[in-house]
């Protein structure tokens, strides 16, 4: 299984709200090449992470498939999620700031990988709110290959402030 963590909380490059945007990034990941759309978590409102005046973050986790004998390069991944978010408007600055579209790749099954990017698991996923709990929505026994915890234990761990689902 590979999950891609999904956000945004800027109008996307043709004016529609974050949501929409996401929406159309679903669609993007499903037509991927030897990929399919699993499982979607519910869609999250969130608060930024760190704290600051921008507007707040609608998340998901988007949990993929392969086809039968077919290995996913780490690289090859993120360079296709970097055209999605490429095609949505995003534009590449300041660490943490406000955006489009942005699409991490938390884990690629039990992959362990330091270098070179993406490192897997992702390094901050699991203490992160808007990522642990949609991630438990699609997987709630996925067991983190570093820490060796499943998704719900490392999500209780965390505070419960910032994050709500969205009708």
């Amino acid at each position: 299984m590979i999950f891609v963590a999904l956000g945004a909380n800027l109008p996307g490059w043709d004016g529609r709200q974050p949501r929409a945007t996401l929406e159309h990034a679903v669609r993007r990941l499903a037509a991927l090449p030897a990929l399919h759309v699993h499982r979607l978590s519910r869609w999250y409102r969130t608060t930024p992470v760190p704290a600051s005046d921008q507007p707040d973050y609608v998340n998901a986790v988007a949990a993929l498939v392969a086809d039968p004998g077919v290995t996913v390069d780490p690289a090859a991944l993120l360079a296709s999620l970097m055209t999605i978010e490429a095609e949505c408007g995003r534009q590449r600055g300041e660490v943490n700031a406000a955006r489009t579209l942005d699409l991490d790749i938390i884990a690629i099954g039990s992959l362990i990988r330091a270098a070179p990017d993406p490192i897997l698991p992702h390094p901050r996923a699991h203490l992160r709110r808007f990522v642990m709990a949609p991630l438990v929505d699609v997987a709630p026994d996925w067991v983190h290959p570093i820490l060796g915890e499943t998704a719900t234990a490392l999500l209780a761990r965390l505070p419960p402030d910032g994050v709500s689902v969205m009708s």
